[in-house]
């Protein structure tokens, strides 16, 4: 027999406390945070987070076992695509509980449980290792500014006039901002040519031909190699 969770049960049964926990799981994914009982609050985060634990590698396994707690699709699609990937750098620790005022009528202490704002974690400390392990590039005189899409020749070379001064600064800064094997979108968002792997910054991740989420995912930056893509501090997306 099961060793039954210590304090009073949720509801008046084991199965119902169950479906009051996957209820309330299935508002949380939905809306991001909800208003409750404190009892219950308390009770839902771990059954919550072991959830998004799943949700971190997208699996037929995983799926199968998260589908018979979240019934509606959608939000299952939400936490395997959204909300599992924002904490894959993050060890644990997704929700809050922030303690209210009391309820009106039967005076019991209510609190508010939230999904936490996505961070990185372990991407960043090792990006920062590779920092400070990389020596100092010396410093290279240039005589002319080098513009995308400009022809290499002194005799093609024709110039270029900028309406705008800002804009071209900012345009030279963002390519300049690019590690070696990654590319901009071009101006259709399609990728350069010889670029097939999709970068996205929010998640950190890049996705491959193979990956079953390539034709859902907004390329960011596009990579030529995955080693490129892992020298600039992105994970392969499953």
């Amino acid at each position: 027999m099961p060793t039954p969770t210590k304090g009073p049960r949720l509801g008046g049964s084991p199965a119902h406390q169950r479906l009051i926990l996957a209820n309330l799981a299935q508002n949380l994914f939905e809306h991001g945070k909800i208003t409750t009982t404190e009892a219950k609050a308390r009770r839902l985060r771990p059954y919550a987070e072991s959830l998004i634990t799943k949700a971190k590698t997208d699996t037929v396994a995983n799926r199968r076992n998260v589908v018979k707690v979240i019934r509606d699709q959608s939000i299952l699609h939400t936490l395997f695509t959204e909300i599992g990937p924002a904490m894959a750098t993050r060890p644990g620790g997704y929700t809050r509980i922030t303690k209210i005022a009391p309820r009106k009528g039967d005076n019991a202490p209510m609190a508010v449980i939230e999904i936490v704002e996505a961070k990185e974690f372990a991407a960043q400390n090792q990006a920062a290792k590779k920092r400070a392990t990389k020596p100092a590039a010396e410093p290279e005189a240039v005589e002319t500014d080098v513009i995308p899409g400009a022809p290499a020749s002194d005799a093609e070379a024709e110039p270029v006039a900028f309406a705008d001064a800002e804009a071209a600064a900012e345009t030279v800064a963002e390519v300049a901002e690019l590690p070696e094997g990654a590319a901009a979108p071009l101006e259709d968002d399609s990728a350069p040519e010889g670029f097939t792997i999709k970068g996205n910054k929010d998640s950190n991740k890049f996705h491959t031909t193979e990956s079953q989420w390539y034709e859902q995912t907004v390329a960011e930056v596009w990579f030529a190699t995955e080693e490129a893509a892992e020298a600039a501090g992105f994970t392969k997306a499953g």
